[in-house]
């Protein structure tokens, strides 16, 4: 076991990779310089496999550079990743499990209005007793056209929603209610209640100098944020689906530290690798916080020093709002040195998502891990493909067929020996005295 841990202490990490991930419904998406590729458990326990090339390669040079890279990186993610996410509920069966829920329901409602229907005619007399009459035509309807709505096959579907412009809106809707979302928790809310309390403990949160009072304002704002995305991650890791995605999240990063440190990609390797990564979207959020604490810490100082006093609060949201590029780019570029560099400033700096990471990173099953690796391999890049299944291939156990054979020639091999020595002549010194 030492020695074990020892050769796990000096294997470091061998090589870097610019390969992420990211966890889905029932799966796990990787992303190559290159290619995508993505791997979901279907209600039958198969792996459904998806690859595609990389949109982002064609970016002009501009979008390259950096602080502007991180912007576009984070578009694109959010854009990827919403799209991945979406058809990993379609291929893990959870459009369908609503779809049986929404059945259910309506048959539900078809059977209450039948005993409603027939508890009315025995009042009147209506039926004889004993027999149930007809659900009235309304339930009738509704029960088959909830039953036809699951029967239908969704394959003729998925393609409308694929190139169906409702299907784009609702994506943009979706990212445009996320960072709506994201502006009223993080820059809106923590004003507020920073505002109330204040106005009800002014000599606390309201000292006479400016620059003091834009210092414990900010600092509050900070720490409240900070508050505010722990509390979330926590409350929804309580959550069984999403306990599920955090154990892909494990399996995740797992897999990109076996890759790493220059294992094959086994399950077995796989298994024995830490879960928590700095190169990470938790790290990521973490550090955008962090950064936007920061940055934002220097608006009301300037403005002191510019016009002698703090903006008003309209002008000072604002103000942060057209940071939020810059707070992207800087996030980005901090998290792509963390996973480049092992030095002290860079553990520092990692150790906030590291530790947060224990909530939204969870260890996962073999079976995650096998969708895992699967997804993983199809985004390595090609000329590094054919010596990591070389690695796999000399892993790998052998198959029944394979030991059957082998068996099969080994017994060979004995009884041919046992023959050889059956026929052999005696050694004369072996006979005994007459």
């Amino acid at each position: 076991m030492a020695k074990e841990k020892k050769n796990r202490q000096s294997c470091s990490v061998m090589r870097k990779t610019s390969i992420g991930g990211q966890a889905l419904m029932e799966g796990i998406m990787m992303r190559g310089p290159k290619k995508s590729a993505m791997a979901v458990r279907d209600p039958k326990g198969e792996i459904v496999f998806e690859e595609w090339e990389n949109k982002g390669n064609n970016r002009p040079k501009i979008a390259k550079l950096p602080i502007i890279r991180g912007v576009f990186g984070f578009i694109d993610s959010m854009t990827t990743g919403y799209k991945a996410l979406m058809r990993s509920a379609e291929l893990s069966g959870l459009e369908e499990a609503e779809a049986e829920l929404a059945r259910e329901k309506a048959e539900k409602k078809a059977r209450k209005a039948a005993k409603k229907a027939e508890k009315k005619a025995k009042q009147h007399g209506e039926q004889p007793e004993g027999q149930i009459p007809e659900a009235p035509a309304e339930a009738e309807e509704a029960a088959s056209e909830a039953v036809a709505e699951t029967e239908n096959t969704p394959a003729a579907e998925e393609k409308e929603k694929k190139s169906s412009p409702l299907m784009v809106g609702i994506m943009i809707a979706s990212v445009v209610l996320a960072v709506l979302l994201m502006v009223v928790l993080f820059i809106w809310f923590p004003t507020f209640v920073f505002d109330l309390l204040a106005n009800a403990f002014p000599s606390v949160f309201r000292p006479a100098h400016p620059a003091l009072a834009s210092l414990v304002k900010s600092a509050f704002e900070g720490f409240f944020k900070v508050f505010l995305l722990v509390g979330y991650m926590a409350a929804v890791s309580l959550m069984k689906d999403i306990r599920r995605t955090f154990q892909y999240h494990g399996a995740e990063h797992k897999t990109i530290f076996c890759y790493e440190h220059g294992l094959a990609l086994t399950v077995e390797n796989v298994r024995k690798e830490r879960r928590f990564h700095p190169r990470c979207g938790t790290s990521f959020l973490i550090l955008m916080v962090l950064v936007s604490i920061f940055v934002c810490f220097f608006i009301d100082p300037i403005a002191i020093l510019a016009t002698g006093e703090p903006l008003v609060q309209w002008l000072r949201t604002t103000v942060r709002l057209l940071l939020l590029p810059l707070i992207m780019g800087l996030g980005y570029e901090v998290l792509k040195l963390a996973g480049k560099h092992d030095n002290l400033f860079t553990r520092i700096v990692s150790a906030p998502g590291l530790w947060l990471q224990r909530i939204t990173v969870l260890e996962p099953e073999d079976d995650m891990i096998e969708c895992a690796i699967r997804a993983f391999i199809a985004a390595i890049p090609e000329d590094e493909i054919d010596a990591e299944m070389a690695k796999i291939a000399a892993e790998a156990p052998a198959s029944p067929e394979e030991t059957a054979s082998e068996d099969a020639v080994s017994e060979e091999t004995a009884s041919e020996e046992i023959v050889s020595e059956e026929v052999a002549p005696s050694d004369p010194s072996d006979t005994p005295e007459g």
